[in-house]
């Protein structure tokens, strides 16, 4: 399983990016789809998920600006992230816990990060 992810850059703060994720692979079925972030000095953190019924889960300093979204016939998971603030700065991973083959047990995937600069 590979994880892709792009749409990160530079951006003045209220501004907007969209982050995508497409899974590639042998890939038989997607639990749950998310994007984390890390910033320098921190811990990774959940900013958002999403479950494959489409039950969502927002961290709270991004709830009301961001909207995670998926496509299961396409295996992809977007970020819109609005009124994006300097406190958004950091690298976001695409994670993935998906069954490979039909009888698997989960497994958590990860794709490379993508860096996302909010100026002030």
């Amino acid at each position: 399983v590979q994880l892709q992810a792009s749409g990160g850059g530079l951006v003045q703060a209220g501004g907007s990016l969209r982050l995508s994720c497409a899974a590639s692979g042998s890939i038989f079925s997607i639990d749950f789809m998310g994007w984390y972030r890390q910033a320098p000095g921190k811990q990774r953190e959940l900013v958002a998920g999403i479950t494959s019924d489409g039950i969502t889960d927002y961290a709270d300093s991004v709830k009301g600006r961001f909207t995670i979204s998926r496509d299961n016939r396409k295996n992809t998971v977007d970020l819109q992230m609005n009124s994006l603030k300097p406190d958004d700065t950091a690298l976001y991973y695409c994670n993935i816990v998906a069954r490979a083959h039909e009888g698997d047990y989960l497994g958590n995937y990860w794709g490379q990060g993508t860096l996302v600069t909010v100026s002030s």
